[in-house]
């Protein structure tokens, strides 16, 4: 086993897990990460030759692109040509050793290489499949593409986010696709749980929709339109259907913004406090509802005649819930941030040190750890194939030198 293999070993929650992902981009190969980040072993499968399309997304640094190496950090990197007969037989070979297999291809494209459930089920009883698509596998679409931007659309939440008066609007990153990643996650652990139980367990099929993971999580909308017939629309800042006084970004003298967000009838008061407005005007629910406008209005014009340090040292001391909007470079610069460690620099080929999101969430017993950044096209080949599959090195050769490989 190679020194570098043995030095990432033993860390996180899920040592010792084996995870092959045939997923591309960012909801299955993020749904890998968060694996991956815990310890888990997970091999990239990527094309020879082009590998990974996110390898050639986002911003580039003396020619090489930063998204990937935070995307494919903690993973294995090895190279698989699956049109090609010898591939498909060691993709096999891979599903056999594994105990997750994450695929995000086409259900035609799935069958015809072997990739659907039925194959992999066949391959390796035991596994746990997620199977990622636009549509999913049940629907009459379940071979049509999607990408992250149409869940979103389809989940409703874009409905939802924006003002009244302008568009529908999409979250400047790719939110579809990573709530698809996170909730993908979770329910490869659900599935594990299970496994580790149930003495009959006899594998699992994840089979998630990229729309679902959004439309399960805006709890209110079906209920709403079911029992009141009404279809919540946009609210601007405001939540859509359980409006709180304030919920609303302002802007500071010095031009920054700032949010400002009550909860409870207590943080409403404070506010008004502030403002010099009268408490018992805003006692009860229904007076705080009533008087938003005038918190709003108060608001707005008391945040702007101030710099936003002596906004929030004033919201600091009258306990009203605010923070400035940050931007990347806010975060860098923290100090919250730095004390809950959520940045770490690790060492990349390429760039040397580089600083990228710590491994969250935090397990204090037994943490995950960045140990490397995304690796290079088919860095992991002789790893992966002779030292873990038990390829001999004339085999290797050979798939190398046809091209599957």
């Amino acid at each position: 086993m190679s020194k570098e293999h043995r030095d990432t070993g033993g860390h996180g929650q899920l040592h010792g897990l084996k995870v092959v992902e045939f997923a591309h981009v960012v909801a299955g190969p993020l749904a890998g990460s968060m694996l991956a980040d815990q310890g888990a072993d997970v091999v990239h499968v990527e094309p020879p030759g082009s590998g990974d399309a996110a390898r050639a997304m986002g911003p580039k640094k003396d020619g090489h692109p930063l998204w990937f190496k935070v995307a494919g950090r903690n993973k294995r990197s090895v190279t698989l040509d699956l049109h090609h007969e010898d591939g498909r037989a060691l993709a096999h070979r891979l599903i056999a050793w594994a105990d997750v297999v994450i695929v995000t291809l086409r259900a035609g494209r799935l069958r015809s290489w072997g990739l659907d459930w039925e194959a992999v089920h066949r391959i390796n009883p035991k596994a746990v499949l997620l199977q990622v698509s636009g549509f999913g596998a049940t629907s009459s679409q379940a071979d049509a593409p999607g990408f992250g931007k149409m869940g979103e659309a389809r989940s409703g939440a874009v409905h939802l986010t924006g003002f009244p008066d302008g568009p529908p609007v999409h979250t400047g990153f790719s939110h579809g696709d990573a709530v698809t990643g996170l909730m993908g996650a979770y329910a490869i652990l659900a599935a594990l749980h299970r496994r580790d139980h149930d003495p009959d367990f006899d594998g699992e099929w994840i089979d998630l929709a990229l729309f679902e993971p959004l439309f399960r999580l805006v709890e209110w909308q079906v209920i709403v339109h079911d029992q009141l017939g009404t279809v919540p629309e946009r609210a601007g800042n405001q939540l859509a259907v359980a409006p709180a006084a304030v919920i609303n970004t302002f802007s500071s003298r010095d031009g920054e913004w700032i949010t400002v967000t009550s909860a409870t009838l207590r943080s409403v008061c404070n506010i008004a406090r502030l403002l010099g407005l009268p408490e018992e005007e805003f006692a009860t629910a229904e007076q705080q509802h009533a008087g938003r406008r005038r918190l709003d209005e108060g608001l707005r014009a008391w945040v702007a005649e101030r710099t936003t340090a002596e906004c929030l040292e004033e919201f600091t001391r009258n306990e009203v819930v605010a923070s400035r909007v940050f931007s990347a470079a806010d975060i860098a610069a923290d100090p919250i941030y730095a004390e809950r460690e959520d940045i770490v620099t690790v060492d990349d080929a390429d760039l040397g040190p580089v600083r990228m999101q710590a491994v969250i969430p935090h397990f204090r017993q037994s943490p995950g750890q960045v140990w490397r950044t995304g690796p290079a096209l088919g860095q992991d080949n002789h790893l992966v194939y002779s030292e873990w599959l038990g390829l001999g090195e004339q085999e290797l050769a050979d798939l190398e030198k046809n091209g599957v490989v």
